[in-house]
């Protein structure tokens, strides 16, 4: 078990330190904007390129991959040496990738420029790590709701932003935009931001780090492409097969050594475990609205259901969406501090099942499928502000980066694990339409089934965590770290209310 010390921190001035929240969680949705800035882009990919359409998929499935690996990397890196400073590397890594996109037409260097924008994905769990440093206690909640939102407000905003873009600009131009986004939020953060004092001693462990590597990259490569390669083909099998294999041993070793780049024993409580299955699930319930409204609403007339809309306009119908997320992450801060989070989770799992319900049965109509998938979004900003809330509650002050980089992790898996869902369901239930193959209506009621179902098991996931309050071993944990387990400022009380 490592333990948490203080380095010396010089706080900012009175009128810096309210900025401290918008600039973090202006950080967050730029990098969560980066995660869907090509979706709109890819069918012309290929034309634009000259790739082809399997290498263009690689302009999503890369970032998923880098952002899966480098999320609980470096939140154990900023827990150890400095959360302020990781995140100054990450936007550097974030602005660094968007340069190489738009500076190039070549598909081998926006894939690696869209690897590195995946890997600032950590931005959003150090964010939330630094808020719970610096905070007074009465604006810890709030605040990390708001930043813990910023992953789907940001990805709700993207879409449309990037379909403007796409249809009326020359499409680097959006790489440049996010690049210089990238640039602003360096110096936003260089001028506001101060160095959270909290550190946790130890070794970095490499290789740890190299086995996590191998085990998520595996998985998440079967999930990603075994569509394409067929579920039970030798290669999607192998991947699944070496991943056990490399899991078991990467488990062993990560037991035995003294700083892990993943506490195992904490993650298996079941306050953080519980949490963390809760965090797949709503991020698949979530990632299916994004994906299927879009397609929806673009279907050709031909079909019968489809309303053959604009690549604008499907966007657009994500935005009140994203909106709503950013109205409702105080509410879900009131709900957590009034009731507790594991009741805002419970609520927003409800919320999110009964958004599905609107949309079974309302799929012809374009306001009501934006009503529904509003529905399901403001399901999503509750669940994804209480999450961070419980982690923190459940795991010493010293593992506050690593512990809520798991969980974007668990909720960027849940997001892969959907997205071949989608696919898979979209491509084999369909009919010929006008002379062109397309999905069925009932293969989107199905998703919306599916992605009911999700929200419902998270529903349970929620009802079976343990009380609100921190458990014995989680306080024993926090005082052998020198921190708190409480969602509270370990640094508050010496600093006052600067």
């Amino acid at each position: 078990m490592t333990s948490a010390t203080s380095a010396p921190a010089t706080p900012p001035g009175p009128a810096r330190s309210r900025l401290v929240v918008p600039v973090l969680a202006f950080c967050g949705m730029v990098v969560a904007v980066m995660q869907t800035l090509v979706v709109p882009l890819l069918p012309h990919v290929p034309e634009l390129t000259g790739a082809s359409a399997g290498a263009a998929g690689w302009l999503v499935t890369v970032t998923l991959l880098t952002g899966a690996v480098f999320t609980p990397v470096l939140g154990r890196v900023g827990d150890m040496y400095g959360k302020r400073r990781v995140l100054l590397a990450s936007l550097g890594v974030l602005t660094l990738g968007s340069v190489l996109c738009a500076v190039s037409s070549d598909i081998g260097v926006l894939i690696a420029g869209r690897a590195l924008q995946g890997a600032a994905l950590a931005v959003i769990p150090l964010g939330i790590s630094i808020l719970r440093d610096e905070l007074p206690p009465e604006r810890v909640l709030p605040s990390i709701a708001l930043m813990s939102s910023t992953l789907g407000i940001g990805a709700a905003i993207g879409l449309p932003l990037a379909a403007v873009v796409t249809e009326n600009f020359d499409w680097h131009t959006m790489f440049w935009a996010s690049a210089a986004l990238g640039l602003l939020d360096l110096l936003l953060v260089l001028w506001i931001v101060p160095e959270s004092p909290v550190r946790s001693k130890g070794r970095f462990d490499a290789l740890g780090t190299l086995g996590l590597a191998g085990l998520l990259v595996g998985v998440l490569l079967a999930i990603t492409q075994g569509s394409g390669w067929g579920w039970t083909s030798g290669l999607t099998l192998g991947l699944l097969g070496a991943s056990v294999a490399v899991g078991l041993l990467w488990g062993r070793y990560e037991l035995r050594t003294p700083s892990p780049i993943m506490d195992l024993r904490v993650s298996a409580r079941p306050a953080v475990l519980l949490t963390n299955i809760a965090a797949l699930l709503i991020g698949f319930s979530f990632y299916a609205n994004s994906l299927v409204t879009a397609q929806l609403v673009q279907e050709p007339t031909s079909t019968g259901y489809g309303l053959g809309a604009s690549i604008v306009v499907s966007g657009l119908c994500l935005l009140p969406g994203g909106l709503a997320m950013v109205a409702l992450s105080p509410l879900s801060a009131r709900i957590s501090a009034a009731y507790g989070p594991r009741t805002a989770l419970a609520g927003a799992a409800v919320v999110m099942t009964l958004g599905y319900v609107v949309r079974f049965f309302t799929s012809h109509s374009l306001w009501l499928i934006v009503a529904g998938a509003t529905v399901v979004s403001c399901g999503t900003a509750i669940a994804y502000s209480a999450l961070p809330a419980l982690v923190m509650r459940a795991v010493p002050v010293s593992e506050t980066g690593s512990a809520n980089g798991l969980n974007t992790l668990m909720r960027s898996v849940g997001q892969a694990c959907c997205s071949a869902v989608v696919v898979a369901v979209l491509a084999r239930v369909t009919f010929v339409a006008d002379g062109h193959t397309a999905p069925t209506l009932h293969a989107y009621l199905l998703i919306f089934l599916i992605a009911a179902g999700a929200a419902l098991a998270a529903l349970v996931a929620s009802l079976l965590l343990p009380s609100d309050r921190p458990s014995r071993d989680s306080a024993r944990d926090g005082d052998r770290a020198g921190g708190t387990v409480t969602v509270s400022s370990p640094t508050s009380a010496a600093r006052g209310n600067a």
